[in-house]
């Protein structure tokens, strides 16, 4: 080493970052002494910690929102805190958006928006905000440990000690992700609780990843986002997944699997009991699962067609049920849950054989999105899951069974489903000649189309009209004649060739009901396991208590 590197060597400093958090955290002397922060003191110490152009992460996927402190940020002085660059799983609530509107905050990255669609498209026309990039969460997460590293993060919890150990509850969902990309990178972690206590069921984060915590003056935000009532599913949604189980999960013998929301995937899980069982599938499909706790689950569980669920988050009102199943859930010492987003988006990524989901749109090629004209919504998990990840190599009866050569090399894929009715609410086709998305990104000026799942990974497509094996088609040519051969009377369905989706459906590119040994007539209500939020509440021997939107008794 020459003289220089020696002189170098001796005057750098390696703990700027720590050096500046800890000036930082001098400045509010004056408001505590130790972890605790006065309730009506937050605005305060926001301004205090928060400098501008910092990144923020503020907690909030698609349920649980750390409500309090997004509304007390939304309450700085732009003069003080401005220029930020924001960091959400989910752009849910309306003081999200205010961030902008009020120039506190200038740019945003963020998986999901689905509640706030339409007002961030808007404000993209605008130019009020600048988004850095929609990602899945995973891919969100990746970042904050690369190149989104943030200064600060705003998460919630259920509960804390006066030392700073956290209990999250059932609903620990990414609160442990976004307080470690921080913590250990000279950070500020601040947590809404909704009590501070003596003594915690059991610590899920430990006080040392956390610099403060404060009493909200409310508990966070739950949504019930996975509860689906069983009383609004239609018998087309029921001849879907009759379908579904007899020629997917029983065609495949898919025993690992995930469930996007929906009333049509609700049907699947409700016919598993009934439908399924009369077929003599039970310990053939559908043991494992990544998946939130979806009351509709229940009569499947109570049947004991399922050994595990992994969920990525909690759902209001099955707390009591989830603690008296610990043999299916994940759950601790002290009875409840421990969900955890990150590790189930990759149990749903890497570990299931199939990711049956939804969507807006769909073309002719197999591509879809639920970004549409004037709705910027985001992908949440959904791309996690709906595509064939490269780097698995464990393999299963299901996976194998999407090998179509005989190359000694091939290997096997995913089953990926999208099961959507040919037209949507409004009488909107599903299937479209070209997606919003493409023109949506344009305007957004993104550099790519915020294309949800692409054709390419997409192996079944379920309608009302019937399946395609868009696995087993050897060409493009084929794979849209065998797309248009089921999506009925939209503009893609009117390109049909009724010639050639006969042959395809002798050579089993497509199949209709009647192929799958199943009556059009047969899809009725009286087939689902719990017709009603009151039967799933029999079901769970009252353990479920759902919340009271979803109680018409």
């Amino acid at each position: 080493m020459n003289p220089i590197q020696v002189q170098r060597e001796k005057t750098r400093s390696w703990t700027t970052r720590r050096d500046a958090k800890r000036k930082r955290k001098d400045g509010l002397s004056g408001i505590t002494d130790g972890k605790v922060i006065p309730t009506e003191s937050i605005v305060d110490v926001l301004e205090t910690l928060i400098k501008p152009g910092d990144r923020v992460v503020l907690e909030g996927d698609n349920q649980k929102q750390a409500s309090f402190l997004s509304q007390a940020l939304s309450s700085v002085n732009p003069e003080k805190v401005k220029r930020l660059h924001m960091i959400m799983s989910s752009v849910s609530r309306p003081e999200h958006l205010d961030l902008f509107e009020k120039n506190i905050a200038e740019r945003v990255d963020f998986a999901f928006s689905g509640p706030q669609s339409l007002r961030v498209a808007q404000m993209l026309e605008d130019e009020k905000l600048t988004i850095g990039g929609i990602h899945t969460y995973i891919e969100l997460y990746g970042r904050l440990f690369i190149d989104l590293i943030p200064k600060v993060a705003l998460v919630a919890a259920d509960k804390a000690d006066s030392q700073g150990n956290l209990y999250t509850g059932a609903n620990t969902e990414e609160t442990p992700t976004l307080v470690e990309a921080a913590a250990f990178r000279d950070g500020i972690v601040i947590a809404q609780v909704n009590d501070i206590t003596k003594e915690l069921p059991r610590v899920d984060i430990p006080g040392s990843w956390v610099d403060y915590i404060v009493e909200a003056d409310k508990p966070y935000q739950l949504e019930p986002l996975f509860t689906r009532d069983p009383r609004h599913i239609s018998e087309i949604q029921i001849l879907m997944a009759m379908m579904t189980i007899r020629g997917v999960y029983e065609k495949h013998k898919v025993q690992s699997l995930n469930h996007g929301i929906g009333f049509n995937t609700a049907a699947i899980e409700l016919l598993l009991p009934t439908f399924a069982e009369k077929l003599g599938l039970k310990g053939e499909i559908c043991k494992h699962w990544a998946l939130n706790p979806h009351p509709s689950l229940i009569p499947a569980i109570e049947s004991g067609w399922i050994e595990s669920i992994h969920c990525f988050g909690g759902e209001v009102g099955m707390e009591k049920y989830i603690e008296a199943r610990p043999d299916v859930f994940f759950t601790g010492p002290d009875g409840s849950l421990r969900s955890n987003r990150t590790l189930s988006q990759l149990a749903g990524q890497y570990a299931v054989d199939l990711f049956v989901g939804s969507t807006l749109q769909m073309d002719r090629d197999g591509n879809s999105s639920t970004v549409t004209s004037g709705r910027l919504a985001g992908f949440g998990g959904a791309p996690n899951m709906g595509h064939d990840p490269g780097g698995r190599r464990h393999s299963t009866p299901a996976w194998l069974n999407m090998i179509n050569s005989d190359d000694p090399l091939a290997r096997g894929k995913k089953l990926v489903v999208q099961m959507v009715e040919t037209f949507q609410s409004g009488n909107q086709p599903v299937f479209v000649e070209s997606l919003d998305a493409v023109e949506v990104g344009k305007e957004a000026k993104l550099d790519t189309a915020p294309v949800m799942i692409y054709g390419s990974d997409v192996t079944h497509l379920v309608t009302e009209e019937g399946i395609a094996y868009l696995y087993k088609t050897d060409s493009m040519e084929e794979k849209r004649a065998a797309i248009a051969s089921v999506a009925g009377v939209t503009p893609i369905g009117l390109e049909r060739n009724a010639k050639r989706a006969e042959q395809l459906r002798r050579d089993g590119i497509i199949a209709l009901p009647e192929d799958l040994k199943i009556r059009r007539t047969d899809a009725k209500r009286s087939l689902l396991a719990a017709k009603s939020v009151e039967e799933l509440v029999d079901w769970s021997g009252g353990l479920y208590e759902p919340p009271a939107k979803f109680r018409s008794w």
